[in-house]
C-alpha cells in the first residue's frame, strides 16, 4: 500500500517528530539510526520491512512520559504508535506486530523478544547504546539530566557508572548473529575509551 519504504518513513516522520524532543539521546536521529540498523540486520535475518520500519521509528515516541511521569515508555510508545499507524492507513494486522515489538524493546524491562521483528528491534536499539555513538548519547543524556560524569561514591548514580551497570553488558544480551558481530567491535571501543578515561581521572595520562 505504501509506494516504498521512503514514503512510509516520511509519513511516520510527519506524525512522530513532535514526540522526539525531550532528550537529545532519544531524539529523531536515534530513531533513524535504529531504523537503518534494523534494515541492515533484516537483510541477513529476514523479517517484515514495514513492521520493522514502523517499530524502529516509533519505538521511543513515549519517552517523555517516562522522564516526566515515570510511565514505562515502551507501553506508552506502543499506544501512541498504534494511533499514528491507524491514522496513516497502516495495515491493521501489522499494527499489532509493531506494538508487540515496541513493548518488548526496553532494556530495563528484561523482556525476551518473542518475534523476529522484536528481536531485531531489540538488537538495533541496543547497538545504538554502545560504541562511539553510545558514548556520545550516554554523556549527552547524563548532562541533560544533570547526572555527574563520575563519583568516588559507588552509591551515587553517575554517567561512568552507567557503563558498568548497563552498557558493558549489552554485547552479551543480543539476539542475532549480525548484531553480536557489530557489538564485539563497539564493545572493545568502549573498553578502550573507559581505560583512557579512568587514567585521566586519576591523573595518570
Amino acid at each position: 500500500m505504501f509506494q516504498n519504504m521512503n514514503s512510509l518513513v516520511d509519513l511516520i516522520r510527519e506524525k512522530a517528530l513532535k514526540y522526539y524532543n525531550s532528550d537529545p539521546g532519544h531524539d529523531w536521529s536515534h530513531a533513524e539510526r535504529v531504523y537503518k540498523m534494523c534494515m541492515k540486520i533484516m537483510n541477513e535475518e529476514g523479517g517484515d520491512p514495514e513492521v520493522l520500519t514502523a517499530a524502529a521509528l516509533l519505538h521511543d515516541v513515549g519517552i517523555s512520559y517516562e522522564f516526566e511521569e515515570g510511565i514505562d515508555h515502551s507501553e506508552k510508545s506502543a499506544e501512541i504508535a498504534g494511533k499514528i499507524l491507524y491514522e496513516i492507513g497502516f495495515p491493521r494486522d501489522k499494527i499489532v506486530k509493531v506494538q508487540e515489538a515496541i513493548r518488548q524493546h526496553r532494556f530495563k524491562s528484561g523482556i525476551k523478544a518473542t518475534t523476529l521483528e522484536a528481536k531485531i528491534l531489540q538488537d538495533a536499539d541496543r547497538l545504538d547504546a554502545i560504541g562511539a555513538i553510545g558514548i556520545a548519547r550516554t554523556f549527552s543524556h547524563g548532562g541533560n539530566r544533570k547526572i555527574p560524569i563520575y563519583s568516588k561514591d559507588e552509591n551515587v548514580a553517575s554517567t561512568l557508572k552507567h557503563f558498568y551497570d548497563k552498557l558493558l553488558k549489552i554485547r552479551y544480551l543480543l539476539n542475532t548473529r549480525m548484531a553480536k558481530a557489530i557489538a564485539k567491535e563497539r564493545h572493545e571501543f568502549m573498553e578502550a575509551f573507559l581505560s583512557r578515561l579512568l587514567k585521566e581521572i586519576e591523573g595518570e595520562a
